[in-house]
């Protein structure tokens, strides 16, 4: 068996408690497509094909590919694709998306499968193994946002599933990792309007030890007293920072200075 690449970020996952759990959470039915990123030697990917309909897993080390290429050679419900997944156009019809994935690209990953594709390409479900920390960061407490935190909660609502030890990965990580769950309802929105939502909420994290309000104020066609007025009217605090406001008060606060419908 090949040893993992740091360069990778390959931590392969061994323990089958945790692989069950991330099974599970998942809830494959029989109809199911599933895609998977990284499957490395394939300890998830066996239990995925076992349950979906389908499974397409997209690998971007070359040499794993001909040991799963071996692996799941007369697996029927099974395409293994070579390349790197933020370079993946999703399907139009409905997947799920189910991965350990390496720490260093999830939020890349949760961007490229939530804000960069239109609804219909976007998963019904997301589960993944990741960082401890960062899946605490996604679900963190209303008041407590970040950009990647509010951007889940405007596509899903997110769940941490279950805390996994680093001793569950051959080799170990020096941190936890947790399985997250995220499960999606499409935002209110069209494509361009939630382009324009981030780019201004990337505005507001842009200083985080100013107010909210001076950080909008650097938008061009932002007046100060306009944004005055409008926090006023919303009851939202002057004082606030980005991360206290919900993802409601974000749309409402938006759609008061009609950035977004």
């Amino acid at each position: 068996m090949l040893k993992a690449k740091k360069n990778l970020g390959q931590n392969f996952l061994t323990n089958k408690e945790t692989l069950a759990e991330i099974i599970t959470a998942a809830n494959i039915k029989p109809t199911d497509q599933i895609i998977e990123i990284g499957p490395g030697h394939g300890v998830l990917t066996t239990e995925l094909v076992k349950k979906a309909e389908h499974v397409t897993a997209i690998e971007l080390d070359p040499d794993l590919i001909p040991e799963l290429k071996v692996e799941f050679l007369n697996t029927k419900n099974f395409d293994l694709i070579h390349g790197n997944a933020l370079d993946f156009t999703p399907p139009k019809t409905p997947y799920k998306l189910v991965a350990n994935i390496p720490y260093y690209i999830t939020s890349p990953i949760i961007n490229h499968f939530l804000r960069e594709q239109p609804s219909k390409m976007r998963p019904t479900q997301i589960v993944l193994l990741v960082q401890k920390e960062v899946a605490e960061k996604i679900c963190a407490k209303e008041g407590d946002f970040s950009v990647l935190s509010l951007q889940v909660r405007l596509f899903g609502t997110p769940t941490i599933i279950a805390k996994v030890p680093a001793e569950h990965f051959s080799p170990a990580p020096k941190v936890d990792s947790a399985i997250l769950k995220i499960d999606i309802q499409n935002p209110r929105m069209n494509e361009t309007e939630i382009m324009k939502f981030f780019k201004i909420v990337h505005v507001g994290f842009s200083h985080k030890r100013k107010k909210l309000i001076n950080n909008l104020s650097q938008l061009a066609n932002v007046n100060k007293e306009n944004l005055k007025t409008t926090f006023a009217k919303l009851k939202l605090d002057e004082n606030l920072r980005a991360e206290h406001l919900t993802t409601k008060e974000w749309l409402d606060l938006l759609k008061s200075l009609g950035m977004v419908l």
